[in-house]
C-alpha cells in the first residue's frame, strides 16, 4: 500500500481548515503517502542521506546553487491572490494531469495532480519549511522558504 487514508493523515487539518477547505470531491486526489513509500521516493528523487531539507549536505542536489534561479516571492500571492504567482506557473509548463509530489520531508510526501496543486497550493503551504515540489518525470522543481520566497530550478 502506497497511501494512507486521507482521514488518517496527521496533517489533514491543512486541507480541512474552515478558512480554506478542500472540496470533499477533491480530497481523493490528495494522497498522503505511507512513511515507507515517502522514504522510497525521497531517497530516489531528493536525497539518499538527508531526512529533511535542513539536513541537506553538499552532495544533495537541492543544496547546489547551480540548480536554482533567483528566488521569487510567493507570500504576497498567498495573502492577497488566489492564484500562484505568474513567474511560478511560467516555470512549470505542465499539463494539469501531471503527477506531482509535495515533499515536506523523508516521511511526509503527498501525491496529487498539477491541477489540484494549483487549485489548493495555499493549503499545501501551511507548512512552508522548505518543502519541495517535484513532478513525475519532470526536471522542474521548487523549494518554498518560510521567508516567503520560493526557489525555482531544474534538478539534475
Amino acid at each position: 500500500m502506497n497511501y494512507i487514508p486521507f482521514d488518517d493523515y496527521k496533517r489533514k487539518w491543512i486541507f480541512t481548515h474552515q478558512s480554506m477547505p478542500v472540496e470533499q470531491d477533491d480530497r481523493a486526489a490528495i494522497k498522503p503517502m505511507t512513511e515507507q513509500r515517502s522514504a522510497q521516493l525521497w531517497t530516489e528523487f531528493v536525497s539518499r542521506k538527508s531526512p529533511t531539507p535542513d539536513h541537506f549536505g553538499s552532495e544533495d542536489w537541492p543544496n547546489k546553487a547551480s540548480v536554482w534561479a533567483e528566488p521569487i516571492d510567493w507570500m504576497t500571492a498567498w495573502e492577497d491572490e488566489t492564484d500562484l504567482p505568474d513567474a511560478f506557473t511560467e516555470h512549470f509548463c505542465w499539463e494539469d494531469n501531471i503527477v506531482v509530489y509535495f515533499c515536506y520531508d523523508k516521511t511526509n510526501i503527498i501525491e496529487t495532480r498539477w491541477a489540484m496543486f494549483k487549485k489548493y497550493w495555499k493549503n499545501f503551504l501551511f507548512y512552508d519549511d522548505k518543502p519541495l515540489l517535484l513532478g513525475r518525470r519532470k526536471q522542474e522543481v521548487a523549494m518554498f522558504e518560510q521567508s516567503g520566497s520560493v526557489k525555482l530550478g531544474k534538478r539534475p
